[in-house]
């Protein structure tokens, strides 16, 4: 069988679908199972033993390009595939299979996607809270019950990656080694204060702990007023590595202080001890999926209220989650 992924365009979810591609290999032995994706995702599913090949699509958010999706399902349709599963729901993510021509395409009903999908799984949002078990479903038939457990998701760096990134950036493997990540893509009220980052990063340089920051060159504004704060504290690594590279430094990390973000999925996805800060968003939906990983929220009424903004103004969500809760909570998980 030959079948394909059309993946998510975010770096968190593409991690938490991993589990569904390891049920597909396991319900079909001598699959080859390729992706289609974003090339800001395809460095994760690069790292993941379920995929055979990352096929590049190059559209961005919300663009539509019916011209070059002819094109891409041309493309596609030379190689074969049996089946595909479309792990978006719009509309957009299931035309190029459909005019693929790819027999079996496989997902959520979605936005009204009758017809492009041909076997549709109807979401139950209450019967699969995680975004993993919703993504896991999709190895089923529509209507089954979703075996449990659902194993954590995984991803690779071997020593020699490590070895290669340590060469490539001119650097020597860290000792006592805490990673932050500071930015969250989704917006402000997912990020926890840089004053807050700052005075932890003190505290645990304190305790003889190097700080390094990883993010896009998005986060490198809020890197450097960490930076700022915690003068000759922290290495400010943001916009600085690829993510491929930014995979094998988080793997040698002792300990990841991390935002809801999608370099919090791939620590837990690298099996690093983590605390992860939340704030407008619910860990009963997007989860750290790994048993080393702590989460800190402050559980207020107004949250989670799954804005890119505070709405109130006033970010108490994370503004009132001080930096001697985390350090306990790091102090704990690092000695765990």
């Amino acid at each position: 069988m030959k079948a394909l992924i059309v993946a998510p365009s975010w770096i968190g979810d593409t991690i938490m679908a991993q589990p569904l591609f390891a049920r597909l290999h396991a319900r079909h032995p001598g699959l080859q199972l390729d992706a289609l994706a974003p090339r800001w995702v395809a460095p994760v599913l690069r790292r993941m033993d379920d995929i055979a090949e990352v096929v590049d699509s190059p559209f961005g958010h919300g663009q539509l390009s019916l011209k070059a999706r002819w094109r891409l399902a041309r493309q596609l349709a030379a190689r074969g595939y049996d089946a595909v599963y479309v792990l978006p729901n719009s509309l957009k993510s299931a035309l190029v299979p459909f005019l693929a021509g790819i027999p079996r395409r496989v997902g959520f009903t979605g936005e009204s996607r009758y017809g492009l999908i041909n076997v549709r799984h109807t979401l139950d949002k209450d019967a699969l809270p995680l975004m993993v078990e919703r993504f896991a479903q999709l190895a089923e038939s529509p209507g089954a019950a979703l075996p449990q457990p659902i194993s954590h998701p995984k991803i690779r760096s071997t020593a020699a990656d490590q070895d290669d990134t340590l060469t490539a950036l001119g650097r020597e493997r860290p000792s006592r080694f805490v990673a932050f990540c500071p930015g969250a893509e989704y917006g402000p009220a997912k990020r926890w204060p840089a004053a807050h980052f700052a005075a932890l990063a003190r505290a645990l340089a304190g305790r003889g702990y190097r700080i390094g920051l990883f993010g896009s060159p998005k986060d490198q504004a809020v890197a450097d007023e960490i930076c700022a704060l915690a003068p000759g504290v922290c290495d400010n690594l943001c916009g600085a590595t690829s993510l491929e590279q930014a995979i094998d430094l988080l793997a040698m990390a002792d300990l990841v202080v991390c935002n809801d973000s999608g370099l919090m999925h791939v620590a837990a996805a690298l099996d690093r001890p983590i605390v992860a800060l939340y704030g407008s968003s619910s860990p009963g939906f997007t989860p750290p999926l790994s048993e080393r990983a702590d989460i800190l929220s402050l559980h207020l009424d107004c949250s989670p209220c799954f804005k890119r903004e505070c709405p109130l103004g006033h970010l108490d969500c994370l503004n009132k989650l001080s930096p001697d809760q985390v350090l306990a909570a790091c102090l704990q998980r690092s000695n765990a």
